[in-house]
């Protein structure tokens, strides 16, 4: 009998909590004390944000499920913006500890040095500084860390790394929205977030979280970048939309925020990446990289609006 009464109880008190039960509210916290409650909670212990020595901007370049084409995206966008505007200094920060890509897209390898005050100088290709973990490890080593040990290397390549100086830093992250998000979100001034994605609906659902995780964190969220948006015969021109179409176009316009471009699944754009050669850099005519030029303006115009409010 003690024992009935016993599970009653729990489920009196779990019925309770179903009542104010959401995603943002688990706990069944009442009213405006929510807000209060989540902001105490962030407020505890968090670091002052301190900006990147000698970088004027910071855009983070993310998505919330991998192999949507983010690393890509990140280095072209970078060569875009460098094209675009010459005189414009350029860096890419490769966050993505566990998977660097970026010494490969950038054709970049070997350890950097150290300058005179003991801070590593970025490698740099086409104009653009580079840092990545993948200049400090063997490419076939893998990389067996748990987070706190990921943190540490992160904050390592953003303080301890001689930047300076620079108008735009990209970011490429890791996918998700997890310690790396976070702890970059708590540390430095972001001044934009661009969420990559597919059209394919598993891809926009952790796109949707990304996006609103940098919301939560105060962070803008500069707009979506649909990737591989359709593919386009090369022989007969018949059109295919292999991922679904136009399904970030929908998320973006759902959580109000812009769609920045398409960029189409197309062969050159993954066979110039894998030899290090971007296509924005090796085929600066082509329309993919026109592609990449147009995204790149409408990021750095949202930048200037933002600054100026």
């Amino acid at each position: 009998m003690q024992r009935k009464q016993y599970i009653r109880r729990i489920l009196n008190v779990i019925g309770q909590m179903r009542q104010y039960s959401t995603h943002d509210n688990p706990l069944g916290i009442p009213g405006q004390n929510l807000k209060d409650h989540q902001k105490n909670l962030m407020s505890r212990g968090l670091p002052k944000k301190a900006p990147i020595a000698g970088v004027k901007n910071v855009i983070v370049i993310a998505s919330g499920k991998g192999g949507v084409g983010k690393s890509t995206t990140s280095v072209n966008l970078a060569l875009a913006m460098a094209a675009n505007e010459p005189d414009k200094r350029i860096g890419l920060l490769d966050a993505d500890v566990y998977g660097p890509s970026i010494p490969t897209m950038m054709n970049l390898q070997g350890e950097p040095h150290l300058n005179d005050k003991n801070q590593m100088i970025p490698l740099i290709n086409l104009g653009i500084k580079c840092m990545s973990m993948g200049f400090l490890v063997d490419e076939k080593s893998p990389i067996v860390w748990r987070g706190p040990m990921v943190m540490s290397a992160v904050q390592r390549l953003l303080r301890q790394v001689d930047w300076s100086p620079l108008d735009y830093l990209l970011v490429d992250m890791p996918p998700g929205t997890g310690d790396t998000q976070l702890s970059m979100s708590q540390n430095i001034p972001i001044d934009g977030a661009v969420i990559v994605s597919t059209p394919q609906d598993i891809a926009l659902l952790d796109a949707r979280r990304g996006a609103e995780m940098f919301r939560k964190v105060d962070v803008p969220v500069l707009g979506m970048v649909q990737n591989m948006s359709v593919y386009v015969c090369p022989k007969c021109g018949h059109v295919e939309h292999v991922f679904g179409e136009d399904g970030a176009h929908k998320v973006a316009a759902e959580m109000e925020i812009d769609l920045l471009g398409d960029v189409p699944l197309n062969r050159r754009i993954r066979e110039t990446s894998d030899t290090g050669q971007p296509i924005v850099i090796s085929e600066p005519d082509s329309p993919q990289a026109e592609v990449y030029r147009s995204i790149a303006w409408k990021i750095v115009d949202k930048l200037t609006k933002l600054d100026k409010t």
